[in-house]
């Protein structure tokens, strides 16, 4: 196998569209990784087919920062040592729902329990009153696609080339950044229809190009919008920038680790 890169940075998101949280390491199975957008919010005016409240309807969401009440409980499946013992065909199990519980700071620095009705009411502040909200919690990751999601460090220098901006990576809401060698941007494209090795365990198959929306547009930070960013991405690179991917081995993935091709 050929070295192509190394892991740049691991993210995970525990609350769908709130701000992600930077691991060292972390654990990646086959329905996603173990921790991300295991909560999301519904909303009554969105469609049934995808009814999360995102930040094209309430951009402030970005700023929310979701932390598990119990850290050590949200590395890696409560077994996996075991489970791989008996075969490694095994899915590892969750901690319980309790051990796996957030609470989310509020931009303006109050912090409630993900379950609490007035976060709720914090979140629907300045939406329409169409928007009435639900709290969602899943068992696998709530993603819009694929399980993991994957993006070079070069893409986003590339980006802000193209636009004259300085590009926050943070803007694609990647699972693994990828810092890749010898690649300009948007190398990562040419790993679709095939296989990665990341790390000593984890193989993931390389299933598409990501197809971008307007969250891309907001800073994750001030939550303030900037459209020639989706623009270039839409007039330039056919509307897609990093790519999605099925794990075929699990296992876990660390901050450093080599990213071989065959």
């Amino acid at each position: 196998m050929a070295i192509v890169g190394r892991v740049e940075s691991l993210w995970r998101y525990p609350v769908k569209s709130m701000r992600g949280e930077e691991l060292e390491e972390m654990f990646a199975g086959y329905a996603g990784v173990y921790g991300d957008r295991l909560f999301a919010f519904a909303s009554s005016a969105n469609a049934k087919g995808f009814p999360y409240l995102t930040g094209r309807d309430q951009r402030q969401l970005l700023r929310y920062v979701p932390r598990f009440r119990f850290p050590d409980k949200a590395v890696r499946p409560i077994n996996q040592v075991e489970a791989k013992t008996l075969s490694p065909l095994i899915n590892p199990v969750s901690a319980s729902p309790d051990e796996l519980m957030l609470d989310v700071e509020t931009p303006d620095g109050k912090t409630f329990p993900i379950d609490d009705p007035a976060l709720i009411e914090s979140l629907r502040a300045g939406l329409d009153h169409k928007h009435q909200l639900t709290l969602l919690r899943s068992e696998r990751a709530m993603t819009d696609c694929l399980p993991l999601s994957i993006f070079s460090v070069q893409t986003a220098r590339k980006l802000g080339e193209e636009t004259g901006l300085t590009i926050d990576k943070r803007r694609f809401r990647a699972n693994v950044y990828l810092d890749l060698t010898n690649a300009g941007g948007f190398a990562e494209n040419e790993f679709v229809g095939r296989s990665l090795r990341i790390g000593s365990t984890v193989i993931v198959s390389i299933v598409k190009r990501d197809t971008r929306c307007m969250m891309i547009t907001i800073d994750p930070d001030t939550a303030e919008k900037t459209p020639a960013i989706l623009k270039q991405v839409a007039q330039a690179h056919e509307n897609k920038a990093g790519v999605y991917a099925a794990v075929l081995v699990d296992g876990t993935i660390r901050k450093g680790d080599p990213v071989e091709l065959p």
